[in-house]
Order: C-alpha cells, then sequence, then structure tokens
C-alpha cells in the first residue's frame, strides 16, 4: 500500500510541475515558473522519499529529502516575493 501511495504522490507533483511549466512557456508569467520549479522540486523530494523507505532501507536518507523540500520552498518563496515588487 505504501508503495502505491508514494508513487501518486510522486506523480502528482510531477504532473504539477509539468503543468505550471507548460503554462509558463505559453503566458511567460514568472509566477507559473516559480511554482513549476517548486513542484519539481517537490516531485525530486518524493523520488527521494521511495528511495529512502522502499529502497534503500538501511540508509537515512531524511537530510536530504528535508533539504529539497526546503529548496523547492525557498524558490516558491523567493518567487512570490519577487514577483510582488
Amino acid at each position: 500500500m505504501a508503495v502505491t501511495i508514494y508513487t501518486l504522490c510522486a506523480l502528482t507533483a510531477f504532473v504539477c510541475a509539468y503543468l505550471l511549466l507548460q503554462a509558463y512557456l505559453r503566458s511567460r508569467s514568472s509566477l507559473l515558473l516559480w511554482s513549476g520549479l517548486c513542484f519539481a522540486g517537490l516531485t525530486l523530494n518524493n523520488v527521494v522519499l521511495v528511495l529512502d523507505k522502499l529502497v534503500f532501507l538501511s540508509i537515512d536518507l531524511s537530510v536530504w529529502r528535508t533539504l529539497l523540500a526546503l529548496a523547492s520552498m525557498m524558490i516558491l518563496l523567493y518567487g512570490l516575493i519577487w514577483d510582488s515588487e
């Protein structure tokens, strides 16, 4: 069951990133770019989660997952602040 949930989370984040970046290419709205990059990072975060919980059971990848999530949110936060000016 965990495999299904982790995989669906990764696929959902990937689809969101893809759709946001496609919309950015059509409209050139910078907020779409920052959001798409954030979701691309969250996709990587979910892939590392799958590797952490299901593949590399003896290695703790929680620090890498946390850093990826932090970097993704920082990208979005930077985009929100920069776009508001």
